[in-house]
């Protein structure tokens, strides 16, 4: 699941029984569609509800490829139909509680409790919301959460408003407020009800892109588990942004540079009366340079790739390094991006299937995160740090000796001009009065501009930043001897990388929008 959830949530993820195969093109990673559920307690028509719902079931899997999950309560009755009927579908199934089980099992009596218990047994993951405040606001979170999580969403509901504090009726309303798709039934009659549905996407875009992306030179053998599928995932990501990053800086600094270059040769011929035509030529060369590289920047998409793959790769190389850990939550759960929703959602889930086949052993993650995830990063920032600092400090110091040089040659011209002072060599007159005033300032403001095209005020100050709390992480990580506390210290730290990523991401996107 994908959606932002409240902060207190708690999640146990137990080894699954009925472990569910990948599908069969090793290359991609598999979009998941999560359909959710919601219906009343009380039902007078079980056998119609059990099978209207199972023919909605029906219906979606034939309505989208890929595997389904699905997402439920587990509360008396309409929840645990959807729970078994999912599972006799041998479709994984999440499970939502209002309390921790110590608390929710006093909802039933000890013969549906121990039912309850047997379907949370076969739960791929059990997700336990906190249980803060009233009991019927506690259940309403549960409804919220499963509209949060879903593609679409099931309801058992005769229509009517709810007769307490969340209700089926609550839940059907907060799902059409956000337009998720909805299968309404009516669990008397039977008739049911699609709503929204021109919302719903049975082929993500972005993940799609993501998996055409062509494989890199001298990859591994097909992956043969779900770890090595995602290492291949991130290694196709991480090479095609490679590609991108210096072709789109290249063209996006030649355009400045070649604008430049037209303005010299034209102030040029200006301030030396030179008019041969081989200046005309040079400056139309140098303009037509820059507008080309404008088109291919719009025709090769390379600002556009270069950001999508960064953020796919980074994302990726999280979930990598993160992998085996028995996280109590989902690693980017509070990430609102709509793009990489679907990535994130089959990076999860992958990850849980993966943990349950074999748990990863405490001191030898902590040992890796600390010398592969930690480590890493911080000789990546160093180096970067390293390259940008000197490279940003060359570039102002081009721009104040520009600066400095025009004001100069203008101040020249003024006094000149006003004070009247002896007759100048032509030439120099030439070089320090019509060229240079004019040039220079073209010349700072192409300093500047490449200043912010490579980004280098931000990227050196978060440069900084990443190295001080990796530094302070890679101190920290020797004293965790708890699963708790080394999941705290990891989420922390892939917070604050991915929180550099997206930061990256809204700056690079926002320039592509102009």
């Amino acid at each position: 699941m994908t959606a932002s959830t409240p902060h207190h949530r708690k999640t146990t993820a137990e080894p699954v029984p009925e472990l569910h195969p990948l599908p069969a093109d090793d290359g991609h990673l598999p979009q998941f569609h999560v359909v959710g559920f919601t219906g009343h307690r009380q039902l007078a028509e079980p056998a119609k509800a059990r099978a209207c719902l199972g023919e909605a079931l029906d219906a979606l899997a034939q309505q989208a490829a890929g595997e389904w999950i699905g997402v439920s309560s587990v509360a008396l009755g309409s929840d645990v139909l959807f729970a078994r009927l999912v599972l006799d579908r041998k479709i994984a199934w999440q499970a939502l509680l209002p309390f921790p089980p110590a608390e929710f099992h006093k909802d039933f009596d000890p013969k549906t409790w121990a039912e309850v218990e047997a379907l949370l047994g076969r739960a791929e993951i059990v997700t336990v919301l906190g249980g803060e405040g009233q009991r019927e606001e506690a259940y309403l979170d549960c409804g919220i959460e499963t509209v949060n999580a879903c593609d679409v969403l099931i309801a058992l509901w005769d229509g009517e408003p709810a007769r307490g504090r969340g209700g089926t009726a609550e839940v059907v309303t907060y799902a059409r407020e956000l337009g998720r798709p909805l299968v309404v039934i009516d669990p008397t009659t039977g008739a049911v009800r699609r709503e929204n549905f021109q919302h719903f996407r049975p082929r993500d875009r972005e993940l799609a892109f993501l998996n055409a992306l062509p494989d890199p030179p001298q990859l591994a053998a097909a992956p043969t588990d779900a770890r090595s599928r995602v290492e291949r995932f991130q290694l196709k990501a991480d090479h095609a942004a490679n590609r991108g990053a210096p072709k789109f800086r290249t063209l996006r600094a030649s355009i400045v540079l070649l604008h430049a270059a037209a303005t010299i040769v034209a102030t040029a011929g200006l301030a030396f009366d030179w008019h041969p035509l081989l200046v005309s030529w040079a400056k139309l060369s140098f303009l037509l340079g820059s507008l080309g590289a404008v088109l291919a920047i719009n025709h090769y998409q390379a600002q556009h790739t270069w950001v999508r793959c960064r953020l796919a790769a980074e994302i990726g190389r999280a979930a990598l390094a993160t992998w085996g850990m028995p996280r109590k939550a989902a690693l980017f759960e509070d990430l609102e991006l709509p793009e990489v929703r679907q990535l994130v959602r089959s990076l999860h889930t992958l990850h849980i299937r993966g943990a349950s086949e074999r748990r990863a052993n405490l001191d030898t993650f902590r040992q890796n995160y600390r010398n592969e995830r930690i480590n890493d990063q911080l000789r990546y920032y160093r180096r970067r740090l390293d390259h940008a600092a000197p490279q940003l400090a060359r570039l102002r110091f081009g721009f104040v000796v520009s600066t400095l040089v025009a004001i100069l040659c203008s101040a020249a011209y003024a006094l000149h001009a006003t004070l009247h002072i002896g007759e100048l060599h032509p030439a120099f007159e030439s070089v320090a009065f019509h060229f240079l005033p004019i040039v220079l300032p073209v010349v700072a403001a192409a300093f500047i501009a490449l200043i912010a095209i490579n980004d280098l005020h931000r990227r050196v100050a978060r440069y900084r930043e990443m190295c001080h709390l990796l530094e302070a992480a890679h101190k920290q990580i020797v004293v965790t001897h708890t699963w708790h506390s080394l999941e705290h210290l990891v989420r922390r730290t892939e917070r604050a990388l991915l929180q550099e990523v997206l930061e990256w991401h809204t700056l690079m996107s926002h320039l592509e929008s102009h």
